[in-house]
């Protein structure tokens, strides 16, 4: 029976409990299941730890986030048939291919010669020099696409499948349904750039989720966490006795609003944030790093340090048992002079991120990692911005995008899908971005179908209404 703090039926509590028992009696009818317990599936515990649903290949994941959309074709799916067309022009009239559709458009061929690396053979730009050394750990997918050609919503919906936002982020759905591996640091981080991406902090949201499930961001710059370390002269046992005190003062408040969900949140990051000063301060000390490790993820150029840093905190971070880091680089939205923008971003990321594979491949962790990279979508084949001439760029594309994993259950060395011939749409093993988060729960033991939370009325899942695993990239 469920009842308020003053031993009271709580209406909402009876009314969702009621209706449950009804419901599940009469399906389990229809469907002649054994219980009604078989209808629904919740994540499973063991000794007061969640377990995973399915046998899991990874125990981490690492999202590198390319804010902006970064070009597929400009980067690992090379269209040589633009250089055909180049300048070409044409007018689009009513249609929403791009942000900016309508007007004369200029089919341009990519400012890039790309080239085959690897035994596998895959396609990468020539701005890419690390990069191309880890091309057969990497699995490249062709075949995503987005729903939205705007930077805030196409951002919320390869964040948390939404495309308005204020539902949980795939990190939250991951560590609600997972759990920590270490209850002395979050198990959720995001590192991003010093300007928060579009659509802000929502993109790591812990949505309707319990609030303990939001995303912990670290700083992009100085110290990633500010005051973990008790002022001088605080001790320990200062901070504890303070704790313990303040821990009673909740529990009274709590128990007498036992539903007030923010306020046990808040208490569990008091406690967090104590055990918190054991264990992050060696993990965000990147300058005590070894050189040779600094010097892999280009720590000391200029040009690398901001993304390398990310990356190095990010192997850092899994490997003291962390689910979810998600690393953001901003900038990618070239609508003009993509030669310049593209090159640079690439070169900032391509060093960092090789020596991310490659170190987590030594340690033996890329085996039970699973990195993701993408964008929020791709960009067009054609432009409209000066004629097309040297300073081009490309618009908006929902409908072609580049993907790439590496790590834990993915089919290294291999190319999965494909787009047409100038790079416009995929037309190969096509899925929608709800697949792609199905194929990332799958990945790490969840079943998008069972991995759901009560709310408004309904079982709510991340997928919003179901999505089908990407099969052909699982190993």
């Amino acid at each position: 029976m469920c009842t308020n703090a003053k031993g009271n039926w709580d209406r909402r509590q009876f009314l969702y409990g009621l209706g449950a028992s009804i419901g599940a009696v009469a399906l389990t009818s229809t469907l002649g299941c054994k219980k009604s317990s078989d209808l629904v599936k919740v994540t499973p515990e063991i000794n007061g730890r969640k377990v995973p649903m399915v046998i899991p290949k990874a125990k981490s994941c690492i999202f590198l986030t390319m804010e902006g959309g970064p070009s597929h074709i400009d980067t690992f799916d090379p269209k040589p048939e633009l250089k055909k067309y180049h300048l070409s022009k044409f007018e689009r009239k009513g249609e929403q291919f791009s942000a900016m559709s309508s007007g004369n458009r200029y089919i341009v061929r990519s400012p890039f010669n790309s080239r085959k690396v690897g035994h596998s053979g895959a396609d990468m730009s020539e701005p890419f020099e690390y990069l191309p050394k880890v091309a057969d750990d990497i699995c490249f997918y062709r075949g995503l696409q987005a729903s939205s050609v705007n930077h805030p919503t196409a951002m919320y919906h390869i964040n948390t499948g939404n495309q308005f936002g204020g539902d949980p982020s795939v990190g939250s759905w991951i560590t609600y349904g997972l759990g920590s591996m270490n209850e002395n640091i979050p198990s959720f981080v995001v590192l991003p750039e010093l300007a928060w991406p579009q659509g802000g902090p929502a993109n790591w949201s812990n949505g309707f989720l319990p609030a303990q499930f939001q995303g912990t961001p670290f700083r992009p710059t100085g110290t990633p966490v500010l005051n973990i370390n008790p002022p001088p002269g605080v001790s320990l046992y200062h901070q504890q006795e303070g704790l313990e005190l303040l821990q009673q003062i909740n529990a009274k408040h709590h128990a007498l609003h036992p539903f007030h969900k923010e306020l046990q949140a808040r208490m569990d990051s008091y406690e967090l944030a104590f055990r918190m000063q054991m264990e992050i301060p060696d993990i965000v000390d990147i300058e005590s790093e070894p050189p040779y490790i600094k010097d892999l993820y280009g720590i000391e150029n200029a040009h690398t340090a901001n993304f390398g840093r990310k990356c190095l905190l990010a192997r850092k971070l899994v490997e003291k048992g962390v689910r979810f880091v998600q690393c953001y680089s901003s900038g990618w939205d070239s609508h003009d002079f993509l030669a310049r923008a593209h090159g640079q971003l690439i070169r900032s990321i391509d060093q960092p991120i090789y020596a991310l594979i490659t170190d987590l491949k030594q340690r033996g962790l890329l085996d039970e990692t699973l990195i993701v990279w993408c964008g929020e979508f791709g960009r067009t084949p054609d432009n409209g911005i000066r004629e097309g001439g040297v300073a081009y760029g490309r618009d908006h594309n929902p409908d072609a995008m580049a993907v790439w994993f590496a790590g834990a259950g993915i089919k290294a060395g291999h190319t999965i899908g494909a787009t047409d011939e100038l790079g416009a749409a995929a037309v190969e093993d096509v899925h929608p971005i709800a697949d792609l988060h199905v194929t990332i729960l799958q990945l790490l033991g969840l079943e998008d179908h069972n991995l759901t939370y009560f709310h408004n009325g309904r079982h709510k899942q991340l997928s919003q209404f179901g999505g089908r695993v990407i099969d052909k990239i699982m190993a």
